[in-house]
């Protein structure tokens, strides 16, 4: 009984509608969105790796649809669990943590370079080179499936800090899914083009850590999602402000 009154709200079409046609909810969907894409775009390249065993295009490109799929279907059941626990004053506290973790590990990383790549090259490195067709075919699944599931984390604490609306935090996610596995090309050479990117998106996280921090006791303080989703915006633009003044006064990559 519990665990259908976690996924009621996914069934419930006044939410579905109201969601829909709500400017203020579709900024916040766009926020998720955004910082998906930004966040996920070496777990894609970590992906297409994968796919990459594979001689035939076909395959290669059913696996990705295979695991967008899976994706999806994971994202559904870590969400409706996710929705309850963040309402639960630990798991505030553990998952400020965690995010506040990651936004410090990604600056230590980039001031210790030698760091930074070893996680990605072992993903890289770990699928198999001979096996049969189909047998690589399923393993590439599983694996792109498994991956999915360990990058998805990440994103599913982030999301659900921002908003506690399952079906926010699902649109967000399956578009955000969507555009990264689509666009995944483009936002590289986006964030090559404009490197500050990838330090804004966890720049961002340790806001959000700091926005979990805020709403525990005794503050209970919420920032409303609509002012944290023009401070996202805000912040967006100041970055790429940055980045051309940067390159205008001194020719520089940040980071």
């Amino acid at each position: 009984m519990q665990l259908l009154k976690l996924y009621q709200p996914f069934f419930d079409g006044q939410n579905w509608l109201h969601v829909v046609t709500s400017g203020k909810d579709w900024m916040v969907i766009l926020t998720l969105v955004l910082m998906e894409c930004l966040l996920s775009v070496d777990n894609a390249v970590v992906l297409a790796a994968q796919t990459q065993v594979l001689p035939d295009k076909e395959d290669q490109r059913k696996s990705l649809l295979y695991g967008l799929w899976g994706a999806y279907l994971f994202r559904f059941i870590v969400i409706g669990i996710g929705t309850y626990l963040i309402h639960l004053w630990e798991i505030k506290l553990a998952g400020a943590l965690y995010l506040l973790y990651l936004s410090i590990d990604f600056f230590y990383k980039q001031r210790h370079p030698k760091l930074k790549t070893k996680k990605v090259q072992r993903l890289k490195n770990t699928a198999p080179v001979k096996k049969a067709p189909r047998k690589l075919f399923w393993h590439t699944v599983i694996s792109i499936e498994s991956m999915d599931i360990v990058f998805s984390i990440d994103s599913v604490l982030a999301a659900l800090a921002v908003s506690s609306n399952p079906v926010i935090v699902l649109i967000g996610g399956m578009i955000g899914i969507l555009c990264m596995r689509g666009v995944a090309e483009v936002i590289i050479k986006l964030m090559a083009m404009i490197p500050e990117l990838q330090p804004m998106a966890y720049v961002l996280i340790g806001i959000i850590a700091l926005k979990l921090f805020l709403a525990l006791p005794p503050m209970h303080y919420e920032m409303p999602n609509t002012a944290f989703a023009i401070l996202v915006f805000a912040i967006l633009g100041l970055t790429i402000l940055f980045h051309f003044w940067r390159q205008k006064h001194h020719g520089k990559k940040f980071l």
